[in-house]
């Protein structure tokens, strides 16, 4: 089983302190900082662009994992690679050109993720499995914080995963994103997941090391 990665969503941060708000999350032993842009078109609702990413790469080193909930992500690849993204995830169902978008994050030299919502099937991922360095399961509909996850997509995660492990790409990760906490971050896991987006389970609570450490603790590590 993979080490799993924990990833805090600055979508529940306090925006008014970007950069001290992660520098707080890594410091408290967090592995990725997960970034949600959100176009207003594609979910309603609107967060950040590639000079809020740029302005917080000029002072953290650390992986991030842009998360592109944006009509036609084509056109902000370029931006977000440019303003220091290391992962770009964008959704199936924001492009008719879903490989083309895939190649165009790899040829940048940055890593590619594919997000699914919650009612698409993973029955299209089979023709992009090889594009793929990861595949973000949505377990909430996207579009905001605090949500309860929904429970018919851990069957999605387990499936996700068995397709992967028999296409014969077992590097790829399997992430999950929407409400994970202490009490649901377990049951992704043993699903097959191994990257966990948790927004309010960590920005909400006033010691973010306690938080991070509980949640790996319900993992089990």
């Amino acid at each position: 089983m993979r080490t799993p990665i924990i990833a805090p969503s600055i979508l529940s941060s306090d925006f008014a302190n970007l950069k001290s708000e992660v520098d707080e999350v890594l410091r408290a032993g967090c592995d990725w900082i997960h970034i949600d842009v959100m176009d207003g078109h594609f979910v309603p609702n609107l967060t950040l662009g590639p000079p809020v990413v740029k302005a917080l790469r000029r002072h953290v080193e650390a992986m991030f994992d842009v998360h592109l909930m944006v009509e036609f992500p084509e056109r902000w690849i370029g931006p977000f690679v440019d303003a220091g993204a290391d992962l770009l995830t964008v959704h199936y169902e924001a492009t008719p050109h879903v490989h083309r978008a895939l190649q165009m994050i790899r040829e940048s030299g940055r890593k590619a993720g594919l997000a699914l919502n919650p009612s698409t099937s993973p029955d299209g991922l089979s023709y992009l499995l090889g594009d793929v360095d990861l595949v973000l399961v949505m377990t909430v509909n996207p579009g905001f914080g605090g949500q309860a996850l929904v429970p018919s997509t851990l069957a999605k995660v387990a499936e996700v995963r068995r397709m992967l492990d028999d296409a014969g790409r077992p590097d790829v990760h399997v992430e999950v994103d929407g409400g994970i906490h202490v009490g649901t971050i377990r049951q992704a896991r043993d699903a097959g997941a191994d990257v966990f987006v948790a927004g309010s389970a960590v920005f909400d609570e006033p010691n973010r090391a306690d938080a991070i450490a509980a949640l790996r603790a319900a993992l089990g590590v």
